[in-house]
């Protein structure tokens, strides 16, 4: 599954080209993951923990109505399955493309020694977040292959097989920790972590954008590296051209899905949604990065750019199937964006006040008002009516 998972509280821009920009602190409320030294290859009941702080912004667990979903798959209620199209996807997670692609060299611990000071710690943080996403991801499909086995063992296989990829991928980046002498304790975070709720036709939306936009952020990383190899400071980047191609299968599945299910597209209750999702997502993205410049400014990217590029790529993509979606191609929709930004280093700068807890809630009220209403303006915005799968015009263009 993608780097990032939508919030749930809440003319046209010409390709960007990457540089570097003046790096800029960020702060951050706080929760805490349980953290594992690994310097030794067997843990006890004494193994230190360590704690690294995540953002109110961090990915995300789910759950959903796993009855519903059941009776959605049905194929003996639901005569708009296309068992024939499920088929063909099967056959494709079948051929397992990357068995053999996630096999570690000595390159990574390496470069793991060379990297020194806060640099190092953002790449610790970047692999924990990416780890803990993709085994969101794990935990969600394989539940879903569980469940839905006798119902419609054609499309629980292919859950079953997406939870193989999120698991090997979380397995790489939880290895890549283990360069820094750290692991991520995933039993601990599978009992720990608060679940999101959202109902299936809400899952469908999330899960899409999120593996597609991960897609996305995954190949312009890999091509913008291989044409600026001197920014190439950690392996992992290396292997995200093949590793995007899984975020992409999963993303075309959850298309396929929702095809199946012309409810969650075709009235006008859909149009709202995708449009909130979209939003959801974009925002929550650009936030979370713009609070870890140094982390892109490391491998040579200029964040917002980077990120304009990823929502706009993104967006087109995603007008292949969502009845309506967002003009980000709208001058406007960026400026609202960076106002967002704004807004939210106010709201992290009275988190790490020294202000009594009363003093913090009241300085938010204003805020986050501020926050809601900006929100409100971008998702108010004319959208572009879209959802053909067949708009040649969204066809993936190429970033270089």
């Amino acid at each position: 599954m993608a780097l990032v998972k939508p919030m749930t509280n809440f003319g046209n821009v010409t390709t960007p080209k990457f540089g570097n920009t003046r790096s800029s602190s960020s702060g951050k409320w706080s929760t805490m993951i349980r953290m594992s030294s690994s310097s030794s290859t067997k843990k006890g009941k004494g193994t230190p923990k360590k704690a690294i702080k995540e953002t109110l912004l961090a990915p995300r667990f789910y759950t959903t109505d796993f009855d519903e979903m059941e009776t959605l798959f049905n194929t003996e209620i639901n005569n708009n399955l296309n068992q024939a199209e499920f088929e063909a996807l099967l056959q494709e997670f079948k051929t397992d493309y990357n068995q053999t692609h996630f096999v570690r060299n000595k390159e990574f611990k390496e470069a793991a020694d060379n990297l020194q000071g806060p640099l190092r710690q953002i790449f610790v943080e970047f692999l924990e977040r990416s780890c803990t996403a993709e085994f969101s991801g794990f935990l969600l499909y394989k539940e879903l292959g569980r469940r839905l086995k006798k119902t419609n063992p054609v499309v629980a296989e292919i859950f079953s097989l997406m939870s193989r990829d999120e698991a090997r991928h979380a397995g790489f980046l939880n290895k890549g920790l283990s360069d820094f002498n750290l692991a991520l304790d995933l039993g601990f975070l599978t009992k720990a972590r608060k679940y999101t709720f959202f109902k299936p036709k809400f899952i469908f939306y999330a899960t899409y954008l999120s593996e597609k936009i991960g897609y996305w952020r995954y190949i312009t990383i890999y091509r913008h590296l291989k044409a600026n190899p001197e920014y190439q400071c950690y392996p992992i980047f290396k292997y995200f051209e093949n590793w995007c191609q899984d975020e992409n299968r999963h993303g075309d599945f959850f298309s396929a899905l929702m095809k199946a299910q012309p409810q969650f597209l075709n009235d006008w209750k859909a149009k709202l949604w995708c449009r909130f999702f979209c939003l959801s997502v974009y925002v929550t993205m650009y936030l979370n990065d713009c609070q870890r410049t140094a982390f892109y400014e490391g491998i040579g990217l200029n964040t917002k750019e980077f990120d304009m590029h990823v929502i706009i790529e993104t967006n087109r993509t995603t007008a292949r199937i969502f009845p309506a979606v967002l003009d980000v191609e709208n001058p406007e929709f960026k400026r609202k964006l960076d106002h967002m930004v704004e807004i939210n280093q106010k709201l992290i700068a009275v988190g790490e006040s020294d202000d009594i807890p009363l003093v913090k809630n009241l300085k938010r009220i204003p805020i986050v008002a501020a926050l809601a209403s900006e929100l409100l303006a971008a998702y108010l915005m004319p959208p572009i009516e879209s959802g053909s799968v067949d708009f040649a015009e969204f066809e993936p263009q190429v970033v270089y």
